[in-house]
């Protein structure tokens, strides 16, 4: 049940910030065309940078829960394959408590960086929106990240339990390590 929520909410998520994405491209074309535009009476979209800016740090930590929880980090084959499956289950294990640290440290930042940003009433220059609801957005993606990363370390700890009690053939889920 609660695999099912973590991976719904981190789907939902990268699907929000997928449209995001998509939002922002939309954006940037319109102003660009609009600037080439200038002579005909167009214009670039005021504050387009502003939204852009906002909507790409929503964005970025949409999809870090998602990339988490599919094991898409980046990681060192090379080196660790030959050293055979528990290894690798153990240095997953160490790498998803490491990635939960980080992320728990970036969301707290996040969270002390909108309060600083409520308590000054900071708005953007062009068109006066208030910073802290950037900071929601990236606080929320954030918080999901620390959760899903818990949960995948979780996951680590439970492959590499298993592993070490009965052993099996083949490589972890999502992994392709030799035994």
């Amino acid at each position: 049940m609660i695999e099912r929520l973590i991976h719904r909410a981190a789907l939902s998520l990268a699907l929000a910030g997928g449209g995001a994405l998509l939002a922002m491209t939309g954006l940037t074309v319109v102003s660009v065309t609009g600037r080439g535009l200038i002579a005909l009476g167009l214009g670039p979209v005021p504050g387009d940078y502003e939204l852009v800016e906002m909507a790409a740090a929503f964005a970025i930590f949409s999809f870090l829960p998602w990339c988490q929880l599919q094991r898409g980090h980046v990681t060192v084959d090379l080196f660790m394959a030959p050293l055979g499956r528990r290894v690798n289950l153990a240095a997953d294990l160490i790498g998803n408590l490491l990635l939960t640290a980080a992320a728990g440290v970036i969301a707290w930042r996040l969270w002390l960086g909108l309060q600083d940003r409520l308590s000054f009433g900071e708005t953007s220059f062009i068109l006066g929106i208030p910073l802290w609801i950037g900071y929601v957005f990236a606080a929320l993606g954030a918080a999901l990240f620390v959760v899903v990363s818990a949960y995948t370390a979780l996951r680590s700890l439970r492959e590499l339990r298993e592993t070490t009690a009965a052993p099996t053939s083949g490589p972890p889920p999502g992994k392709g390590w030799p035994s």
